[in-house]
């Protein structure tokens, strides 16, 4: 079987938990709502509306992507391409590619950060790695200017960073909606989370500040995080409509994702 993402991966082992992926989700969450094309997820309306379930759609995407065979991958990553197209299309302008890009970056970038605050550091050749697959869906897409390496990555993300962000009306909309759909307890634990994960530009146009508690929670996480009292805490703290999704985050995904015909 051919595989987009091969079967030894680092990035499936990433991808493979829910856990992981959460604190990823936590952090584009984050910058998504500072970044300066946000208008962009709100011509729809579907990301106000539902800021999860818009959160669980792009999950399984890239799930699609990371652990389908390869045909599958592809054919995921041309529905999106293609759902964007519809999106523009129907706007009558072109999302900018450095916006494109923005996003790109974001899930190489929170994929490395949340690994490495909940599991261990990283390789140069892993990180490296984590930036080969998602520069492979870029190409796939077919967006421009897409750094060769993940060396040469690195300034580049510090670019966007220094020039895409901008904290606007959108910015204290989303965190509104983030509120409503989280509820008050939910909502500061992902305040909190985001601490942790995000880059400081980030923390600073958005003002959440540097301390955050869960720091000292993260050692005790990586020694109890299998036992049965922490798996109940953490679920009874999801919110219930999505328990079922985030639990199947954690199951073994080459053998349950849908492959391709």
């Amino acid at each position: 079987m051919d595989y987009f993402v091969a079967k030894d991966s680092v990035v499936r082992a990433i991808w493979g938990k829910a856990d992981t992926v959460l604190f990823i989700f936590a952090g584009a969450a984050a910058e998504f709502a500072v970044n300066k094309a946000v208008d962009w997820l709100y011509f729809t309306g579907r990301l106000p509306a539902d800021p999860l379930g818009r959160l669980f759609s792009t999950v399984e995407y890239a799930r699609r992507i990371v652990f389908a065979n390869r045909q599958g991958a592809e054919q995921a990553i041309d529905t999106i391409a293609a759902i964007h197209s519809a999106v523009e299309a129907k706007r009558g302008q072109a999302i900018p590619a450095w916006a494109y890009r923005d996003v790109l970056y974001m899930l190489i970038d929170y994929s490395i950060r949340a690994f490495e605050l909940l599991e261990r550091q990283l390789t140069e050749p892993e990180k490296a790695e984590v930036f080969d697959v998602f520069c492979r869906v870029g190409q796939r897409m077919g967006i421009p200017e897409l750094p060769a390496t993940y060396a040469a990555w690195l300034p580049d993300r510090q670019l966007h960073l220094q020039q895409d962000l901008l904290h606007s009306t959108f910015t204290t909309d989303l965190y509104r909606q983030y509120r409503k759909h989280l509820g008050p307890l939910r909502y500061r634990l992902l305040l909190q989370g985001q601490r942790l994960v995000v880059p400081a530009v980030v923390r600073q146009q958005l003002r959440l500040g540097q301390h955050s508690w869960l720091r000292a929670v993260v050692p005790l996480y990586r020694y109890s995080q299998h036992a049965a009292l922490f798996r109940w805490l953490k679920t009874s703290l999801l919110p219930p409509t999505y328990r079922a999704q985030i639990a199947a985050l954690d199951m073994a995904p080459a053998a349950t994702l849908p492959q391709a015909a």
